[in-house]
C-alpha cells in the first residue's frame, strides 16, 4: 500500500483500471446475452442460434476495428462468446463450478504442476512479445496500406498469443459465465438482498486483494522453478485483478442506487449506450493521431492522458446529441439491423 502512494497519477489511473475495466467489459457481456437470452424465452423463442449469428457479426465488424487498432478484442470476444451459447440452459450450480474453475487458470495449475515434478521445465517462448515487437516495427514506419494489413495479420496474432500465455482465455470465458450468472440472480437490480450482496461481495474484495497482490510480489523469490514461479504469478495476478473489478463494479453499483451520485451518474448513459462506436472511433482517432501513417504524434505519458480526456469529452458530446435524435448509436443500429435480419423485426 505504501508503494502505491509513490506513483504518480497516471500510474495510479493505469494501477486502478489496467485489467480490471477489461473484467468489467467482460462481466458485462456475459450479462447482456443473458438479457436477450431472457427476452427471446419470454417470446417462446430461442435466442441461441441468433446470437451465434451475432457473434459472426461480432467477428466481421472487428475486423474493421482490428485494421486501425492493434489490441483489438472484439475479435477474442466473438470466438470466446461461444461459450455462452454451449453453457446458458445448465443448471445455475453447473455453471458457477465451471465459472470457478476456469478462474482459477488451468493452464496455470498445470504448468505449477508439471513445474514442480521437472524443476529443469521452463517456459516456452513469448510469441506474444514476438508478434508485437513486429507489429510496432510497422506502427513506427508503415504507411497506412501496410499498417492495416499488418493489425490484420501480425496484429491479431499477437492479441490472441498474448490473451492465451496470460490467462485471458480461462479469465474471459469465467467473467462471461459470471455475468450471465449475474443476470439470472437479478444482482444489479435495487433490492435489500443485493445491497447486501454487494457489500459483502466488497468486504470480501478487500479482505483478499491485498494479501492475494503480497503473495504475487514475494512468492517468485522463494521459486527455483521459472515455470512454476509463471504460473503463480499469472494465478495470482488474475485473482487480484476480480478482487479489484469486483470492488470497483460493487461500489459503483452501490452509489448508483443508493447515493445521489445516481442522477450525475446517468448522464453518462448515452457514452454507454454507443460504446461500440466509441470504441471504434477511438481506434480510428488513436491510429490517425500515434502511428506513422497519420500525425505520428510523440507525446509523453501526461500529454498522451490529456489527448484520451479531450477524446472522451469530445465523444461524450456527439454521443448526448445523437442519443436524443436517435434510439442507437451508428455501429449499434448496424450490429442490431443485421442481428435480427430475416426475423421480420
Amino acid at each position: 500500500m505504501v508503494r502505491f502512494y509513490r506513483y504518480s497519477y497516471l500510474e495510479r489511473a493505469f494501477f486502478l483500471f489496467c485489467g480490471k475495466a477489461y473484467a468489467i467489459f467482460a462481466l458485462l457481456f456475459g450479462f447482456s446475452f443473458y438479457i436477450q437470452d431472457n427476452n427471446q424465452k419470454k417470446r417462446g423463442k430461442d435466442f441461441r442460434l441468433r446470437f451465434a449469428w451475432r457473434l459472426i457479426l461480432l467477428f466481421l465488424l472487428g475486423q474493421v476495428n482490428a485494421a486501425f487498432f492493434t489490441g483489438e478484442i472484439l475479435v477474442f470476444y466473438e470466438v470466446m462468446g461461444f461459450i455462452l451459447i454451449l453453457t446458458c440452459r445448465l443448471p445455475d450450480k453447473i455453471i458457477l463450478i465451471l465459472a470457478v474453475i476456469l478462474m482459477l487458470q488451468p493452464l496455470e495449475l498445470y504448468k505449477i504442476g508439471y513445474g514442480l515434478l521437472n524443476p529443469e521445465a521452463v517456459p516456452g517462448k513469448d510469441l506474444a512479445g514476438y508478434y508485437f515487437t513486429e507489429a510496432f516495427k510497422v506502427q513506427d514506419t508503415g504507411t497506412f496500406w501496410e499498417t492495416i494489413k499488418m493489425n490484420l495479420w501480425e496484429g491479431q496474432l499477437a492479441n490472441f498469443t498474448w490473451t492465451w500465455e496470460h490467462g485471458r482465455v480461462f479469465q474471459t470465458a469465467s467473467l462471461f459465465l459470471f455475468g450471465m450468472l449475474a443476470g439470472r440472480k437479478g444482482l444489479f437490480l435495487k433490492s435489500e438482498y443485493n445491497l447486501r450482496f454487494w457489500m459483502k461481495t466488497i468486504g470480501f474484495a478487500l479482505l483478499f486483494y491485498f494479501p492475494i497482490v503480497g503473495l504475487s510480489e514475494t512468492l517468485p523469490d522463494f521459486i527455483n522453478s521459472a515455470l512454476v514461479s509463471q504460473g503463480v504469478v499469472r494465478l495470482l495476478e488474475s485473482l487480484h485483478k476480480l478482487c479489484f473489478m469486483l470492488l470497483i463494479a460493487g461500489s459503483v453499483i452501490l452509489m448508483f442506487y443508493y447515493t445521489s451520485l445516481h442522477k450525475p451518474l446517468m448522464k453518462l448513459a448515452p457514452y454507454g449506450k454507443m460504446s461500440l462506436t466509441n470504441y471504434f472511433t477511438q481506434s480510428i482517432i488513436g491510429s490517425a493521431l500515434f502511428y506513422h501513417w497519420g500525425l505520428y504524434l510523440q507525446l509523453g505519458i501526461t500529454y498522451s492522458f490529456l489527448v484520451g480526456i479531450l477524446l472522451f469529452v469530445a465523444q461524450f458530446l456527439f454521443c448526448t446529441w445523437w442519443m436524443k435524435h436517435h434510439k442507437h448509436g451508428p455501429f449499434e443500429y448496424v450490429w442490431k439491423k443485421l442481428t435480427w435480419i430475416g426475423s421480420g423485426r
